[in-house]
């Protein structure tokens, strides 16, 4: 009995020191696996919480509807009240604590009847963006004004064949320009002027978007050196968060898609002339639009690895600063817990007349509303 007890033991202790290493080895791997899945579901979040604080240079080169086609970009950029960028306004906003410049851009009016981006437009574009790159930023570069991308089945083949070439030729421009470059396909892609337009759109309308999207992402990646790993930002449509929205968008195959929405809420206090100028977060009618847009956000995007920037979003200044300083804390504070950055609206302003929502006067390089920035980029 003693004998064969212990040749049976010793068949158990034989399997044993067989098996363990492989089933340690596959172990490991699974772990391995697993590590580097995660690693990578997770890049374009880290990227987006590289590029911090955002301000966007609003009301610049995306001035539209000048009434001549290919003049000098100067009196294009000064158009509507704001000074040129120079250089020195972008020192400043990287001295402000800011990271991330978006630069709205409107094209179709610096174009040829063939659909050629006039060549000095194109370079002005290229300085500005320089300014940024050259203080170690993040700039966004977009398609703003240009309203040939209506997303309607009528209009699709020439939205498709207008979007495609201009971002080929911006494409071809940026083509050595690293990833602090990142191009955002379109601003707010909507049926303007219909019942449409300021809320989900219809089920055409996100249908046409989605197609006009992987246009766009097809397109850059059939470029050349750095586009073809350049991060790009794609907008449900007219950039929102509502249900429907998001339950219709559709995320092209690709690693490096950054979704980017609009979210100026609660309305009545951050846009609304008629509204209330205030806000409390003491007051859970006033907190709700910002917490089930950045709960969505997270669980429709973030947790599945998506990232997700608020290209825009502002308070506009009802002379209100405590409630807008307690307001701007909530909201930047709720998206970042979710990993969402945000990038407030800057429209700037007429030398006699500040803009609504303008935080830094590029007039006379001085921030108006400090706290606000304060609060942005801690």
């Amino acid at each position: 009995m003693i004998q064969k007890y212990s040749r049976k033991r010793n068949w158990k202790k034989w399997i044993y020191s067989k098996l363990y290493p492989i089933i340690t080895a596959v172990l490991i791997l699974f772990a391995i696996y697993f590590g580097v899945y995660i690693y990578n579901k997770s890049a374009g979040i880290r990227f987006v919480k590289n590029m911090k604080a955002g301000w966007n240079l609003g009301n610049s080169l995306d001035v539209k509807e000048r009434g001549i086609i290919n003049g000098d970009p100067e009196i294009y950029e000064v158009f509507w009240g704001n000074p040129l960028t120079t250089k020195a306004i972008i020192d400043e906003i990287k001295s402000g604590g800011f990271n991330t410049i978006r630069i709205p851009v409107t094209w179709y009016e610096h174009m040829d009847e063939k659909g050629v981006i006039d060549e000095k437009w194109m370079n002005r574009v290229q300085e500005v963006v320089d300014y940024v790159l050259d203080n170690d930023m993040y700039a966004i570069i977009d398609i703003h004004h240009d309203e040939w991308f209506a997303p309607t089945y009528d209009n699709q083949e020439n939205a498709k064949k207008m979007l495609c070439s201009t971002w080929s030729q911006i494409a071809d421009r940026f083509e050595n320009y690293n990833e602090h470059l990142i191009f955002e396909a379109m601003n707010e892609p909507r049926l303007i002027d219909t019942e449409f337009e300021w809320n989900a759109g219809n089920k055409e309308a996100r249908e046409v978007l989605n197609n006009l999207n992987a246009a766009f992402v097809e397109t850059i990646r059939e470029g050349s050196k750095e586009n073809k790993k350049r991060y790009l930002m794609l907008a449900t449509y007219c950039n929102s968060s509502d249900e429907e929205a998001v339950k219709d968008f559709i995320l092209p195959q690709d690693k490096h898609i950054i979704l980017s929405i609009h979210e100026y809420v609660p309305y009545d206090f951050v846009m609304n002339e008629d509204g209330t100028n205030e806000w409390s977060k003491e007051n859970s009618k006033d907190t709700k639009a910002i917490d089930e847009t950045v709960n969505n956000l997270y669980y429709s995007f973030i947790s599945k690895g998506i990232p997700v920037v608020v290209s825009e979003f502002g308070a506009a200044n009802k002379n209100n600063i405590e409630a807008r300083l307690e307001w701007v804390n909530y909201y930047v504070t709720a998206a970042r817990d979710k990993k969402i950055m945000c990038i407030w609206w800057d429209e700037g302003s007429s030398e006699d007349k500040p803009g609504k929502y303008e935080l830094f006067d590029r007039h006379n390089l001085k921030w108006e509303y400090p706290e606000i920035v304060d609060i942005l980029t801690k």
